[in-house]
């Protein structure tokens, strides 16, 4: 979540290319490269959690969509009246026009952020079918299925376009692929050596690829390229495979006040995840960004004073008994 948070303190100066040195624009750019795993490890983690169990199917709507519907239609609201608030969109002609309005906006998503709920709704909706795969699904079929994902993803991009066919393959596409990447992972038995270590290389020599990349692709077109940020593209898959992986095989001992700490953010990620975007935009008002310090030093602080904010917002909102079924 953190991560999150970090990314898009990171992205206004990401799309500052024309108008910033090299230098400010380089932080941005391996902020953004080092955090692009956060995303698709959320969806793993969901792969991971929920593949691997039974579920009534009517039951597990209710309650992984159910739980969702609420406050992100609060989250939503609350996007399109600060919108207003800031004269982005105007209500103005009949009732029902600004409610074809809202309507509209609820449609397509409120704020650049929420796209990640809509991709969560449709996840939920085949977990009941894709888990059922993953559970009777033997090993080789596992990687059969996360092989031609992969080949899928690969001939998708722009590059590689030129190898595509008129064979259909849009069935092993998206992110459906995290969800059983994640569950693969996390129950698979990788006895390597090492292996904490060698995932920690490959995470690195990733991250460092995709910022070196995008750098080359600015100065070639002289345009901001996503291609080697695309959650979708090869190289934030193996950097997401890493991360987790790094995760799965680190055991840290921590004591049990920061563990209090940590269930207790955790419970709040989702919530946190809805507010962030529009605590960033106040700080943004009031000059609280990235150029306080160094980007190098400011796109961090300013990301972890966001994110302290935004569990403060959330946990005060969780303690008023009005609120507290709509923080997440």
């Amino acid at each position: 979540m953190f991560a999150v948070v970090v990314l898009h303190t990171a992205s206004p100066l990401l799309f500052a290319y024309k108008t910033t040195t090299v230098g400010n624009w380089m932080a941005s750019d391996v902020y953004n490269a080092v955090t692009r795993f956060a995303v698709p490890v959320f969806v793993m983690i969901t792969g991971a959690l929920s593949l691997g169990r039974e579920y009534e199917l009517s039951s597990f709507l209710k309650k992984r969509i159910g739980r969702l519907i609420l406050p992100f239609l609060f989250w939503s609201l609350v996007y399109v009246f600060y919108q207003w608030y800031e004269e982005i969109i105007y209500f103005k002609g009949t009732v029902w026009e600004n409610i074809c309005l809202v309507l509209h906006q609820l449609k397509t998503g409120t704020s650049y952020h929420l796209w990640y709920v809509y991709l969560l709704i449709g996840l939920y909706l085949i977990i009941p079918i894709i888990g059922r795969f993953a559970r009777q699904a033997t090993e080789k079929e596992l990687r059969y299925f996360l092989a031609l994902w992969f080949i899928t993803i690969l001939i998708s991009g722009p590059y590689l376009s030129r190898y595509s066919t008129a064979i259909e393959l849009r069935y092993f596409s998206g992110y459906i692929g995290y969800l059983v990447l994640g569950y693969y992972l996390a129950n698979k038995q990788i006895n390597f050596p090492g292996l904490a270590l060698i995932a920690t290389l490959l995470f690195v020599c990733f991250a460092i690829v995709i910022a070196i990349g995008t750098y080359y692709l600015e100065v070639k077109t002289h345009e901001l390229s996503t291609f080697f940020y695309e959650p979708l593209g090869p190289f934030v898959v193996v950097l997401a495979a890493s991360a987790f992986l790094i995760a799965k095989n680190t055991l840290i001992t921590i004591g049990p006040r920061l563990t209090k700490v940590f269930d207790k953010a955790s419970a709040n990620t989702l919530g946190i995840y809805f507010v962030h975007a529009l605590i960033l935009n106040i700080l943004e008002i009031n000059d609280i960004n990235y150029l306080i310090f160094s980007p190098w030093i400011g796109i961090p602080v300013v990301a972890l004073i966001c994110f302290l904010i935004s569990w403060l917002v959330i946990w005060v909102m969780g303690k008023v008994p009005v609120l507290k079924h709509i923080t997440g």
